[in-house]
């Protein structure tokens, strides 16, 4: 799966957030009514990103009396993947080294940091 939403550009998860929102499959009408009100993409280029994205077998598209289309990648598979690659990439795999960039640029008030001290305690209790 990680090798499917490596290939999600920027565009395309705005499309496919419109999908994971709803929860079911979708006419087309109605995801280019939504992104026809969140951005200035005309017809042409949301019915682009549509096709794009079944070429990337991360959307299955099918005909009923219009096109429907369903994600075949969950919001949480592409977050995931997404927050591991930023790790990859910018930490060289350790999260440990990105908390404490967060710690050190004062992204995170006290509020966050009992939060996390929290789930770190239920995180270590189920060892």
């Amino acid at each position: 799966m990680n090798k499917l939403v490596s290939k999600i550009t920027d565009s395309e998860v705005e499309v496919m957030r419109v999908l994971w929102d709803a929860g079911r499959e979708l006419p087309i009408s109605d995801i280019r009514k939504t992104l026809e009100q969140t951005s200035n993409w005309e017809s042409s280029t949301i019915k682009t990103l549509l096709r794009r994205l079944c070429d990337k077998g991360v959307v299955f598209v099918s005909k009923k009396e219009v096109l429907y289309y369903t994600p075949l990648v969950s919001e949480a598979e592409y977050n995931e993947y997404s927050t591991q690659s930023l790790i990859d990439r910018l930490y060289s795999g350790s999260a440990k080294n990105l908390v404490a960039s967060l710690l050190g640029s004062k992204k995170l008030d006290d509020s966050d940091i009992k939060e996390l001290r929290n789930l770190f305690k239920v995180g270590s209790s189920d060892e």
